[in-house]
């Protein structure tokens, strides 16, 4: 079994490399994200596209930090929503699949911060104009935060998720371990029924 999972692993990240070569895009002026610890290893057993973690087997992701897409001067980390639950979403204004869940994630993010319990963390990918990006979340009137990482280098924090499959979403429980993984577009009622179990942890 584990031998199948690391042979899944290895072709999930080959055909991710294949993609993403495919798609290159000028990154000189871009800055990377920074990423530190952790032991989270993610696996995708038989190509599902929503994996669940038990709490007992959740293991912590590498802390990172980035540029604010709102302002590349500001500097955005995980560690600054400490104790918080985190639904983590990759996002690229040219993608059609992140347009379309775009007001159901701001609809999660307005719920997690009248509970007062966590908040929506984007990752803006592939997207080599901040101001595209910019204007794309002000022009949707999103108004969680969002790192600034074109070339997705928050992946390798997030345990080797396919940078291929945008978006993708990841909640984290309190402690920052992934909960569930989506590697597809999501729904309002999709991340809420994690956070509402994750919110009586």
């Amino acid at each position: 079994m584990a031998l199948r999972r690391k042979r899944a692993v290895g072709a999930v990240l080959a055909a991710a490399a294949v993609t993403l070569a495919g798609c290159a895009q000028d990154s000189d002026n871009a800055q990377n994200a920074v990423a530190t610890g952790g032991n989270f290893e993610f696996i995708t057993p038989g190509g599902e596209k929503v994996i669940n973690y038990e709490e007992s087997e959740r293991k912590p992701l590498r802390t990172f930090s980035g540029e604010d897409v709102r302002d590349t001067d500001k500097t955005i980390s995980l560690e600054d929503y400490d104790g918080e639950i985190v639904v983590l979403n990759s996002w690229g204004q040219w993608c059609a699949p992140c347009r379309s869940e775009a007001d159901d994630l701001q609809e999660v993010h307005s719920e997690l911060q009248k509970r007062k319990i966590g908040t929506v963390l984007g990752i803006n990918v592939r997207d080599y104009n901040p101001q595209v990006s910019n204007d794309f979340l002000e022009d949707n009137g999103l108004k969680y935060p969002s790192i600034y990482d074109p070339p997705f280098k928050t992946a390798a924090a997030l345990g080797g998720v396919p940078t291929s499959v945008v978006p993708t979403t990841i909640v984290l429980d309190k402690q920052h371990r992934p909960a569930t993984v989506f590697l597809r577009s999501i729904t309002a009622k999709d991340v809420m029924d994690v956070v509402d179990k994750l919110e009586k942890e």
